[in-house]
């Protein structure tokens, strides 16, 4: 059977049985939209390939834990999600090194009085405004058409749950766009 008629869960079962060359058609499947949710929360092409790659990297070790009953492209992304996180808890542990040595080398200085820049959002910003959930129930709503169960399902929550950060995410795009007095009709 040609790798292109197969679906998922045939091609998961022949890498169980052996065959690893079919997970490359698993990675060609996905990659495109991994990287897109990827890229959309952490909003950089850098991180997001890392991410992935990780992601894909955890899958592969772990076929054998998958669910048959459940949807793979969920699976992916919820590690995905995770793997997003993980790089987010770090990047956020390298700003506050690297402001406290901003900090203590301007006080150094005697430049306490500087003020910090107030540039204007810019609409590629937007999304960076968000919190992952925010931004990650965003993009699979958006992007991919997911329902609130579906992304409920990736964010490991309720479907409620799920609403409220699509909710959230909705909202506060639309009070930044707002601010930049861009005109927003019922987002």
């Amino acid at each position: 059977m040609k790798a292109n008629c197969m679906n998922d869960k045939e091609l998961l079962r022949s890498c169980l049985q052996g065959e690893v060359e079919e997970f490359r058609n698993i990675v060609d499947r996905y990659r495109g939209k991994a990287m897109a949710i990827a890229l959309n929360i952490l909003g950089n092409s850098e991180d997001a390939e890392d991410a992935c790659q990780e992601a894909f990297i955890q899958v592969y070790r772990n076929l054998d834990k998958f669910d048959f009953q459940k949807s793979f492209g969920n699976w992916l992304y919820s590690i995905l999600y995770k793997r997003c996180l993980d790089l987010i808890r770090k990047r956020r542990r390298f700003y506050r090194f690297f402001n406290k040595k901003k900090r203590e080398f301007l006080d150094s200085m005697g430049n306490q009085n500087l003020k910090p820049d107030n540039k204007p959002l810019l609409s590629g910003d937007l999304l960076q405004m968000l919190n992952p959930k925010e931004r990650t129930a965003l993009c699979l709503w958006a992007n991919e058409g997911y329902t609130s169960e579906e992304v409920a399902s990736v964010l490991k929550c309720s479907s409620s749950t799920a609403r409220v950060h699509l909710f959230k995410a909705r909202k506060k795009i639309k009070v930044l766009l707002e601010k930049e007095n861009v005109s927003v009709q019922d987002y």
